[in-house]
């Protein structure tokens, strides 16, 4: 058998039927991105469900504080939750559970009724839905090398997150046109009624049953992770005894290969950077750039889908140089690109330079999920998964906090951009001494 034969065969599962089940997950999830995180159900908590909310807070600043305790609980259990996983065999089964816990969370929605007494409601779920999402995402993400080869772990992986945008597109087109667009007591195609927030409350119906449906698949398709003794003494730690077992691994870790802790530094800090990008997109073609605000919904559809397909694309170059070309590459675009958008003008350059510098976003994330499964351990996915979460959580402040920064600095939203290519430089600062996965390595 020679070298090549003996790689293709490293992958548990590599079937085409697998690869598809696994990344209708990422589709189905991306209803609770796209509309019940960013795009509708958390702008209908804050502008009509805590509209009059008395007391001098505003439901924003509520919706922050569940938003960042539910990110702190992510962070402090991420690792320790992938651990487990691991060491019982259990990653599919946990999957199912968050998932379906997320889903549960999304289906109760429906019963935020349009009133400021139900907005603590809104937020317990909104904040309980975040954390089992990005939980559900460790075993998710760990399960790549389940449904990949080393000669393929690339461009499944791109495969993934191009299903996620696209997959945000659709339920975002089937949401806005079935349910929200148009005007007066009845909206959408389907003329659903607005009074009590009906037809957003539906809309979190329909995003439950989305994202349950595309879900399944893989549940079904992808077989269970085989036990194996790489962590000796993870299964029966305890809660407080996986910190130490934790802490033990990362030692050895340290000792034996510096590499995937040196990238869990520079992708936490180069990832928080990528998601600046989409948080702050809309305001600055808004404030800056002179798009209308009905052209919004348009730019991010397309800022999706040039994302969707980059990742795609440099999926196969990440199968053929390596992820951290990739991910070098498309540091250095986004680059230039942001800083071209720091002197031109004008809604016809920020759609050239925007949609250049998103079409970047798709393979830095694709690359970076793929780079770290080429350099963790076998058997210990779920762990090196649950830190990849909670450290892009430690330092998802930078990019806000250095937006905010330069704008008060120059006193103009432009220089924003300023503060978000100024974490893209750390990131690939810090990434470039990691030297990348070996070519041969086992995925």
């Amino acid at each position: 058998m020679t070298e090549v034969d003996a790689r293709a065969t490293v992958g548990q599962a590599a079937g085409r039927g697998q690869v598809v089940a696994w990344g209708l997950w990422d589709w189905g999830s991306s209803a609770f991105n796209a509309v019940i995180l960013t795009f509708v159900f958390s702008v209908y908590l804050t502008d009509k469900v805590g509209d009059e909310l008395p007391g001098g807070i505003s439901a924003s600043a509520w919706l922050g504080w569940a938003l960042g305790i539910a990110g702190l609980v992510v962070a402090l259990t991420a690792p320790i939750t992938g651990q487990l996983f691991d060491a019982s065999a259990k990653r599919k089964r946990s999957l199912a559970v968050l998932t379906a816990l997320t889903i549960l969370t999304m289906a109760l929605m429906f019963f935020v009724h349009e009133d400021y007494h139900f907005l603590w409601f809104g937020l317990t779920l909104l904040g309980l839905g975040s954390a089992f999402f990005e939980l559900a995402g460790v075993p998710y993400n760990a399960m790549l090398r389940q449904v990949s080869t080393p000669a393929t772990v690339g461009r499944v992986s791109g495969f993934g997150w191009s299903m996620g945008y696209f997959g945000g597109i659709v339920i975002l087109l089937i949401s806005y046109f079935g349910f929200i667009s148009g005007h007066g007591d009845n909206r959408g195609l389907l003329g659903i009624p607005t009074d009590d927030g009906l037809n957003i409350r539906l809309v979190a119906i329909l995003a439950a049953v989305w994202f349950a449906t595309f879900a399944l698949p893989v549940l079904f398709a992808v077989p269970e992770l085989p036990r194996t003794d790489a962590d000796p003494g993870a299964a029966s730690a305890g809660f407080f005894g996986s910190y130490r077992v934790l802490w033990r691994d990362l030692r050895e870790l340290w000792a034996i290969d510096r590499r995937p802790v040196g990238f869990l530094v520079a992708s936490a800090i180069f990832r928080d950077g990528l998601a600046g990008v989409f948080t702050f997109g809309a305001i600055l073609a808004v404030r800056v750039y002179g798009i209308a605000d009905s052209d919004v919904l348009l730019f991010g559809i397309a800022a999706n889908v040039v994302a969707a397909l980059g990742a795609i694309t440099a999926g196969r170059f990440d199968d053929r140089v390596g992820p951290k070309i990739v991910i070098v590459v498309s540091l250095v675009a986004m680059l230039i690109c942001g800083s071209m958008l720091l002197v031109v003008s004008g809604p016809a350059m920020f759609w050239l330079f925007g949609l250049l510098l998103t079409i970047f976003v798709g393979p830095a994330q694709s690359a970076a999920r793929s780079f770290l499964t080429r350099l963790t351990p076998p058997g210990r996915e779920g762990q090196m998964f649950g830190l990849y979460t909670t450290t892009g959580r430690a330092v998802s402040f930078l990019a806000p906090s250095l937006f905010g920064l330069f704008v008060w600095i120059f006193g103009a939203d432009r220089a924003g951009i300023i503060g978000i290519l100024l974490v893209l430089a750390i990131g690939l600062a810090v990434l470039l001494p990691v030297r990348p996965p070996d070519r041969d390595a086992a995925v």
